[in-house]
């Protein structure tokens, strides 16, 4: 069922919210998927072993069930191309982006380049 704008907005920024502390802790060493992180990708619909076991279409499926925007979509591969386990995954969000908006971004197709 489609968002109104209104709520879109405030999924948008809670979502936002989640990824800015997701975020935090991809930078501290070995802190990116400790005990910390389990309960902000649970808000997201996520778990360490979902994320693992997803394809990336499957990734790209649910961000979009869960309402991601484009931004948070990107944000959400920044964070998991911080990991070689995601490397992946991280590259066909950012494909899906690129396919998907309609908008080519050079900064996207840069960092595509960067991870393969």
């Amino acid at each position: 069922m489609p968002l109104s704008f209104g709520l879109r907005d405030e999924e948008n920024e809670r979502i936002n919210n989640i990824l800015n502390k997701l975020l935090e802790l991809t930078f501290v060493p070995d802190g990116w998927l400790n005990d910390d992180t389990q309960p902000l990708l649970a808000q997201l619909g996520l778990s360490a072993e979902s994320l693992h076991a997803m394809t990336g279409n499957e990734l790209n499926e649910h961000v979009s069930k869960m309402h991601f925007d484009w931004a948070n979509m990107e944000r959400l591969a920044d964070m998991l191309a911080h990991n070689t386990v995601y490397k992946e995954k991280a590259i066909a969000l950012y494909n899906f982006i690129q396919a998907e908006s309609k908008m080519f971004s050079f900064d996207i197709f840069n960092k595509i380049n960067a991870l393969k």
